[in-house]
């Protein structure tokens, strides 16, 4: 692509920003790429298949760590990386700081904005990755890993663009003193904070991580790449590809560094407390989130656990609503942060266009609809993709045989993988007294119809849990403008984005880039939001020079 259309895409993106319009710069759809882009990607994955990944700047000294199993063929991917020493990986991103910083926002954002073409050359080999190291079915792979989120590192070199570009660079400042003019001349630089830290998390390993990368880099600041151990070819691409981009451009391509890992020989705590590393973003579960937090003298960007509530209310069309929620909870077998998990009804059950609803009717039309689309030959297998975690399968089992089950996991084979570990989700029923069950994450194919007294109580549920367990975003079915109103105030107030009366294409799973932030950073659920003014300029800080 060339410099013209790099800075037009760039224009557009700083516009949408503005107006929360949709804006995309990559088609999600397959079909809109070359005909043979998906052969061609299928192909460069099987040859990584026991291979070495030889793609990144290499150095001496390495050894090769490498553990990721397919979800779906049950076999090892056998790829090796290469693996250092935190001090190796510490000393060259301290190296490679000084001429990065010195280039200018613009300068950063060219190549940056280069990189993602790179990238997009690359979708389908990403989506193969993503799919054999996450569980993601193709498209979803394909979409998220690919498109979707070179549209959110394209949001966040925007962001800081437009932010870095926010004063001027240099000013001849005159202050009138009577008699004469006290004459001064100016300049404002951003300096970057120090060595950025980004870790993956096993599900979304570039969704979830670029948006850090891309922060980091537009500050100036050098980035170490820290994936999961069982996801780590999609981000791999992603790195070696800026590698690419940085090198082409007369920069060091240790800017961005892939570090790697094994589940017996951790390093992220290594390198998240050493004294280098000023920048942490980190995606995964609260534990190890909350202790992210908490390190001293740390800038920290996180994603952590949180539990999705739905509430139901009263709904025009309870088939078509059950329909949504079915495929807002079978997507990815709700191994998604937006995923719902707790769906709060009244116990005196819900109005519809066509009369009341019992609690006992809405579960069992929420249970049919899972059914319907489970068993589905063409939707059921590719909407929930395969288990990513065997623990996952197991605890959700566990829970659903202390539980009351309205529908249990329906067996599901997937027509191309026979060994798929594929679960499809259980349906519980409960009261609002049994908060002991349904209060923390599941994360995973697990949802809960909670029986409340009213729905001031399902509010209220919805609420607290958004306060204390944290949560991304609230769904919620009802034809009362006044309650609408209610709810969404009072979920707001707990920072919780509200998706109102969704039916048909539009999920609650969605967030789009240039449009929907993304986590708030209000609730425990995490402490930052994709994409966000704050999101970025807390990577640098401003410095003011006068020169007499």
């Amino acid at each position: 692509m060339t410099h013209t259309a790099q800075i037009d895409k760039l224009s557009k993106a700083m516009e949408a920003l503005s107006t929360r319009e949709f804006y995309s710069a990559y088609p999600e759809n397959p079909k809109a790429y070359a005909e043979d882009a998906n052969a061609k990607g299928m192909a460069a994955f099987q040859a990584m298949l026991n291979t070495d990944f030889n793609e990144l700047i290499s150095y001496d000294n390495s050894c090769l760590i490498g553990e990721e199993v397919s979800p779906y063929m049950m076999t090892g991917l056998g790829i090796q990386y290469p693996a250092y020493s935190t001090k190796a990986i510490i000393e060259r991103a301290e190296g490679a700081r000084a001429s990065w910083l010195e280039a200018s926002a613009e300068q950063r954002a060219q190549v940056l904005t280069a990189s993602l073409d790179k990238i997009a050359e690359r979708f389908f080999d990403i989506a193969y990755a993503t799919m054999h190291t996450t569980g993601q079915s193709f498209v979803m792979s394909f979409q998220a890993s690919g498109p979707h989120a070179n549209d959110r590192a394209l949001e966040v070199i925007a962001m800081a663009y437009e932010e870095l570009s926010r004063f001027a660079n240099d000013v001849a400042w005159v202050k009138p003193m009577g008699k004469f003019d006290l004459k001064l001349k100016k300049d404002y630089r951003a300096i970057g904070r120090g060595i950025g830290l980004c870790i993956g998390c096993s599900t979304f390993p570039t969704w979830n991580t670029v948006p850090g990368v891309y922060a980091n880099l537009m500050a100036g600041n050098p980035t170490i790449v820290k994936p999961h151990s069982k996801s780590v070819l999609p981000i791999a691409i992603v790195v070696a590809e800026i590698q690419k981009a940085l090198q082409e451009a007369g920069f060091s391509g240790d800017q961005i560094q892939l570090a790697v890992d094994s589940q017996k020989e951790p390093i992220t705590k290594l390198l998240a407390e050493h004294e280098a590393v000023q920048l942490i973003d980190y995606t995964g579960g609260s534990s190890f989130g909350e202790y992210i937090e908490k390190l001293d003298n740390k800038t920290t960007f996180t994603e952590k656990a949180g539990v999705n509530s739905l509430i139901i209310d009263g709904v025009k069309d309870m088939q078509k609503v059950a329909g949504n929620i079915a495929f807002s909870t079978c997507l990815y077998s709700g191994q998604m942060c937006t995923a719902p998990q707790n769906i709060f009804v009244p116990e005196q059950g819900i109005k519809t266009a066509e009369g009341t609803l019992s609690y006992d009717e809405v579960v069992k039309h929420i249970a049919e609809a899972i059914k319907g689309l489970v068993e589905n030959p063409k939707a059921g297998p590719y909407t929930l993709g395969a288990i990513q975690n065997d623990r996952t399968a197991t605890r959700v089992k566990e829970m659903a045989a202390k539980s009351q089950v309205a529908l249990d996991s329906i067996a599901v084979k997937h027509p191309e993988f026979e060994s798929a570990r594929m679960m499809s989700p259980v349906l519980i029923t409960c009261s609002e007294d049994d908060i002991d069950q349904w209060q923390n994450e599941c994360f995973g194919p697990a949802l809960f119809v909670v029986k409340t007294k009213d729905s001031n109580r399902s509010l209220a549920h919805a609420k607290r849990s958004a306060q204390e367990i944290g949560a991304i975003t609230c769904a919620l079915y009802s034809n009362d403008e006044g309650f609408i109103e209610k709810v969404v105030s009072e979920m707001n107030m707990a920072f919780t984005p509200v998706s109102v009366n969704f039916r048909g294409a539009a999920f609650v799973n969605q967030h789009a880039a240039f449009s929907d932030f993304h986590v708030t950073g209000g609730n425990p659920s995490g402490n930052a939001g994709f994409t966000n003014p704050e999101y970025v300029n807390k990577r640098w800080i401003w410095v003011g020079n006068r020169y007499s």
